[in-house]
Parts: structure tokens; C-alpha cells; sequence
């Protein structure tokens, strides 16, 4: 599928009437979680587009051209707008995350696995782990506000069980900052895949930022504004990883791709009939988006869409499927890893004294972190924590149910208090 060769639809006839606007939400007991997850996905990858056009509108003063914004920004806004109400009115908050950090643990995983680039791979697998260890803190706290088991919400396609403890998780902003790819020389995945985990993240630390003041008690409340900061860390380690060298209008064009790219991926991937219409309807309408960004391109930089995507055939679709295998894989790899400015190291032998520094600033004792209260109190109650395993855990020091792991990946944290 080559979008560039298809026929775009007027703009006019992407913008939404009110009925049209207000899809059926879906049934959260009966709809495949990984249909839930697209939507996360590509309800984040819309607030990112709208982000970004209004961030271009505010730095040029060419008003035909914010004119032209203006209309392709309230297209994306319909599509939003229409994604954000397929969430039915009856599911919770938390019920809710469950499917975010889901969505966070096996796109990263199924971005990782087809990832050339070292560089971004790294990132990828890093923070990776941290994900899977929110999906773990959030699922007990779900058992124990309202006993509903999350594997039920899974669907057996993600393990929840602890990755790298949240505590350990806290760095200095320093750290967070990685290399830029290089547009021109990295391939078509590695463009779309730090296009695709930067929108993503981002719209988790948004959902966390504005959720956690809405959470019904204040070890919930907590535990939002714990891992929203993870997740501004997270949306600061993917986001340097873009190309700054690209003028607003290249990435104008890299943003409307990525969208296409994924909304066909989705299409292609829907098993539910109706929510598979939404993305076919959608994928027409981004279609025109990216001719209509191919003409501004041309006509303010004269420069043709193929001096920046060569050749407009998508690559490998994104294809949602379980990832347990290489979870597992990576938590035996990289579990005691932290990150020390554009690297990454083992915190049993690290002697980052920025991660040291940020770790006893922030977490002055272990029994005052959300997302270890959480835990600690989910095990006074039940004798041992929540958890959903094919297997036992692959690191020993994790596997204790009875108790909650503050050690792994700041051991240097640790000897420094120690002595």
C-alpha cells in the first residue's frame, strides 16, 4: 500500500456532523483487548498530531498557511474526538489504565522486536520493563478497590507480575535525554517506530496528568502522579530521539504518514466490524491529510514528498499480538539496567552519583513511594501480592509474592545508605 498513489477525498467531507460524531462505544466485557489498545493508540497518535499543528501555528506568520492547519487540524479533531467516546460510559478509571499500560508494554515490546537501530532498540527495552511493572502496581490496586482480576482485561495475552520497581524507575532529567536518529539515513521502521512510541507515551503521561485528581481515593491519586512522572520521563527519552534537523513542514509530512501507516495497520489487524470501519474511514481521511501536507511541502519549501519518504509503500504493518516470550526475555537481560545520560548501566556496579543523588532527593524511605504502598498494603490484606503468571517469575529475586522488592536496579542507591 503505497498512500501516496491513492485518491484523496476533499477536506471538507473529513469533518464530522454531530451524529456522525457519536459512534457506539464498545462493550468492554465482550471486545478483544487489543482492539482497545488500537484505540488507545490511535486516540494518542491524533492528540499528537492536533499538539503538533497547533505548536506549527505558533511559530509561523504565514496565516494561509495556518489557514491550511487550521483545517487539517480540526479533521484530526473529529477522529479524536469520535475515538476518545468509543470508551464506554461504564468502565473505571483504572479499568481504563489497564488497557494503557497494556498498550504501553506490548507495542513497545512489538516495536522493539522489528527495531534496527541500536540506539533506539535500547530505549525501547528500557523502558519497556518499566511499563510492565506499572501494568503490575495498577492491577493490584484494581483487585483491591474492586476485585476485578485484570488477566480477565488482558485476555491472557500480557503476564502481570513486577519489572523493574517503579522506585527504582526515578532518575535524573539529565539521564533521561538520548541521541537523535538521523531521518535521512535510518530506515522507514526506525522513523515510524520513534514516531509511533512518542505519540503513545505521550498520551499516557497526559491521561495520568489530568486523571490522578479524579481517582476516588488518595492511594489511587497517588500512584497517577508516581507513574505520570515516569511516563514524562519515558515521553522524554522517546521524544530525543527525534530528528530536530526537520523543518516543521518535513515533519508535517512525517506525522500524516505515520498516521495513514497506522490507521491501515489497524485496519488490516481489526477483528470487531464496526470499530474496523472507523479505521478504514479514518485511513481515507488521513489519505487526504498527507497529499494535502505533500502540496504545502512543495509549494512553501519546494521539496517533493519522495526527497523525504523515497518510497511511499508502507513498510511491515504493526500487527498486535501476545509478547510474553520476549518480556521475559528482555527482564533476564536488562531488569537491574539504569540509565546514565545517553547510556545505559547496571545499577549493582553504577556509581552514577546524578542517579544516587535524584534517588535519595525523591525517595526518602521506600515505605513513602505510591506504587510500593500500594503493594505493601494489597499484601497486609491477602498475605501475598496479585499477579498473573504463565511461569514463575524469570528473576528469583522477584519471585517472593509475600514481599515487595525495593533493591533491584538501585543496588548502588542501597550500599551508598548501607554505609
Amino acid at each position: 500500500m503505497n498512500p501516496f498513489n491513492e485518491k484523496p477525498v476533499d477536506l471538507i467531507n473529513t469533518i464530522d456532523n454531530w451524529t456522525a460524531l457519536y459512534p457506539r462505544s464498545y462493550n468492554k466485557n465482550d471486545t478483544d483487548p487489543f482492539t482497545k489498545t488500537r484505540i488507545i493508540l490511535m486516540n494518542g497518535t491524533e492528540f499528537e498530531a492536533v499538539g503538533f499543528s497547533h505548536n506549527f501555528s505558533r511559530n509561523t506568520d504565514n496565516n494561509d498557511l495556518r489557514r491550511d492547519l487550521a483545517m487539517l487540524r480540526r479533521s484530526e479533531q473529529s477522529q479524536q474526538k469520535t475515538l476518545s467516546c468509543l470508551k464506554p460510559k461504564d468502565e473505571s478509571i483504572l479499568e481504563h489504565t489497564i488497557s494503557y499500560e497494556q498498550l504501553a508494554v506490548d507495542l513497545t515490546a512489538i516495536l522493539a522486536k522489528r527495531e534496527p537501530d541500536v540506539n533506539v532498540k535500547n530505549a525501547l527495552d528500557f523502558a519497556l520493563l518499566e511499563d510492565f511493572d506499572h501494568l503490575y502496581r495498577y492491577a493490584d490496586l484494581l483487585e483491591m478497590d474492586r476485585g476485578i482480576y485484570a488477566e480477565q482485561l488482558v485476555g491472557g495475552y500480557t503476564e502481570i507480575m513486577p519489572g523493574r520497581p517503579t522506585i527504582s524507575e526515578h532518575r535524573h532529567p539529565f539521564d533521561n535525554i538520548k541521541y537523535p536518529i538521523n531521518c535521512k539515513e535510518a530506515s522507514p521502521i526506525t522513523r515510524l517506530n520513534v514516531a509511533i512510541i512518542t505519540a503513545a507515551e505521550q498520551q499516557t503521561m497526559n491521561y495520568y496528568m489530568n486523571i490522578a485528581g479524579f481517582y476516588e481515593n488518595d492511594i489511587g491519586r497517588k500512584l497517577y502522579q508516581e507513574i505520570g512522572l515516569i511516563e514524562e520521563q519515558h515521553v522524554s527519552q522517546y521524544g530525543s530521539l527525534i530528528d530536530p534537523r526537520s523543518t516543521f513542514l518535513e515533519k508535517l509530512l512525517d506525522h500524516e504518514y505515520t498516521e495513514c501507516y497506522l490507521y491501515y495497520s489497524c485496519y488490516e489487524d481489526e477483528k470487531d466490524p464496526m470499530i474496523k470501519g472507523i479505521w478504514e474511514q479514518f485511513f481515507v481521511r488521513e489519505v487526504a491529510h498527507l497529499h494535502k501536507a505533500a502540496d504545502l511541502l512543495m509549494k512553501y519549501e519546494h521539496k517533493h514528498w519522495q526527497q523525504l519518504i523515497p518510497d511511499g509503500r508502507f513498510p511491515e504493518l504493526l500487527k498486535f499480538s501476545q509478547n510474553i516470550d520476549y518480556v521475559r526475555d528482555v527482564i533476564n537481560r536488562s531488569l537491574y539496567y539504569t540509565s546514565n545520560m545517553e547510556d545505559y548501566e547496571d545499577a549493582r556496579s553504577s556509581r552514577n552519583e546524578r542517579f544516587i543523588s535524584f534517588q535519595h532527593h525523591v525517595n526518602k524511605s521506600a515505605d513513602e513511594v505510591p506504587s510500593h504502598v500500594v503493594i505493601k498494603e494489597y499484601i497486609q490484606r491477602n498475605s501475598q501480592d496479585y499477579r498473573y503468571e504463565v511461569n514463575p517469575h524469570p528473576t528469583t529475586e522477584l519471585r517472593d509474592r509475600t514481599t515487595d522488592n525495593t533493591t533491584a536496579a538501585r543496588e548502588c542507591v542501597v550500599e551508598m545508605v548501607i554505609k
